[in-house]
């Protein structure tokens, strides 16, 4: 948890949360120490900016640098803006086979600073402890997060981000690092010494992969972002979801609080229509390709799971056909390509493989998912693909109806 924490991807105010309906946390309650140290390198200047610079570029590849670091200073600006806010709601956990292990209010003060290349968005999470004793009040925790800028969300976040769609995904371990922890097996030293929200189970000090999806709401100023984790063997440690309203006093779910003998494939099956996006890595972002897609999810007469997922790029007339089949096993799907769909309340699953160490191994992609069922007859899903070497090399955003 820590780690996911550490790598939220919203500001904070500079003055702890900016008044709104949001109870203001205590004025007593101090700036605590970060969930984890930072993850990433210490900052250094991006090549880009140099390039920029370089007497030795001509003026034509000068001009073009400018005009790729202007619009990606356009991208950020948008999604700084996107983030911007006081957002309370839950942090919601999940062991790997979705059984839910907390609930804990949240609030995340969001805002910015600086302009151009300089540009970056801060953040605060307060999370509200549970009290020590029954005589004590709870307290509001404040964790600092780690700043987002042009320096660390091309580089090392690897933004996915869709503004108009209003979704993003962010990844917050090196490539390197799943190379070293999961090919070559070296975990390094342990953290020590590190403050965490109590009662909370830990993910492993060393986790191979954090990736992050956000959803927007299509009805209400509010939003669902969720986290994987995996462990350094690349099997799901587990899974983090947060519902936030923007400027809200208190956000209710009560699908998430009284989920346990719900039935949570059932809206999911069915066909779904509808079309994909899929956007390079990176705050230059540039659009790879678009689809009309159909999603077929049905049960067989043996119980199983079976999905058809077809694709017609746009302007062709070729369809590309996946077809996986699938057990159920409560809130876990597990399909033979060797990916699974961890089944959560409130209309939502995540995918992953079920091994990310067999895929980084054979030097194969893989892929991160999130789908988001608001509403009965509409979802979102996002999914963030990695390459052989582990990074983020692009992300897909479908919207579909049920038909």
């Amino acid at each position: 948890m820590a780690t996911a924490l550490s790598s939220i991807s919203l500001p904070p105010a500079h003055n702890a949360l900016v008044h709104s309906n949001a109870h203001k946390p205590p004025p007593t309650l101090l700036a605590r120490r970060p969930f984890l140290r930072p993850i990433i390198p210490s900052i250094q200047t991006q090549p880009l900016l140099l390039a920029k610079s370089s007497p030795c570029c001509s003026n034509g590849a000068a001009a073009s640098t400018a005009e790729d670091l202007s619009m990606s200073i356009d991208v950020l600006k948008r999604f700084i803006d996107l983030n911007l806010g006081n957002w309370t709601g839950s942090f919601y956990q999940f062991d790997s086979n979705g059984n839910l292990l907390h609930k804990i209010s949240t609030k995340l003060a969001a805002s910015s600073y600086g302009e151009g290349e300089l540009m970056s968005l801060i953040q605060s999470l307060y999370i509200k402890q549970p009290p020590l004793t029954t005589s004590d009040e709870s307290e509001w925790y404040e964790y600092k997060i780690k700043e987002t800028n042009m320096f660390t969300v091309d580089k090392y976040q690897q933004i996915g981000f869709f503004s108009k769609e209003k979704a993003f995904a962010l990844r917050y371990q090196t490539a390197g690092m799943l190379d070293t922890v999961i090919r070559q097996g070296v975990l390094g030293e342990d953290d020590t010494g590190e403050e965490f929200p109590r009662n909370l189970k830990l993910p492993s000090r060393r986790p191979a992969i954090v990736c992050e999806n956000c959803l927007y709401s299509l009805e209400q100023d509010a939003r669902v972002r969720a986290f994987h984790i995996m462990d350094p063997r690349g099997i799901l440690d587990m899974l983090i979801v947060f519902l936030e309203e923007r400027g809200s006093d208190v956000l209710v779910h009560p699908a998430f609080d009284d989920s346990k003998d719900s039935d949570m494939i059932t809206p999911l099956l069915g066909t779904w229509k509808g079309h994909s996006i899929t956007k390079r890595s990176g705050v230059y972002g540039a659009t790879i390709a678009e689809a009309d897609t159909i999603a077929i999810l049905e049960m067989n007469e043996d119980g199983l799971l079976v999905q058809d997922i077809k694709s017609t790029p746009r302007g062709s007339d070729v369809t590309t056909t996946v077809h996986w089949t699938g057990a159920i096993s409560n809130n876990l799907v597990t399909f033979d390509g060797g990916f699974q769909l961890t089944l959560l309340p409130g209309g939502m699953y995540m995918g992953c493989p079920s091994d990310v160490s067999k895929s980084v191994q054979e030097f194969k992609s893989f892929h991160l998912e999130l789908c988001w069922l608001e509403s009965p007859g509409k979802r979102q899903r996002l999914v963030r693909t990695f390459d052989v070497e582990g990074l983020a090399v692009s992300s897909t955003y479908i919207f579909e109806t049920k038909q």
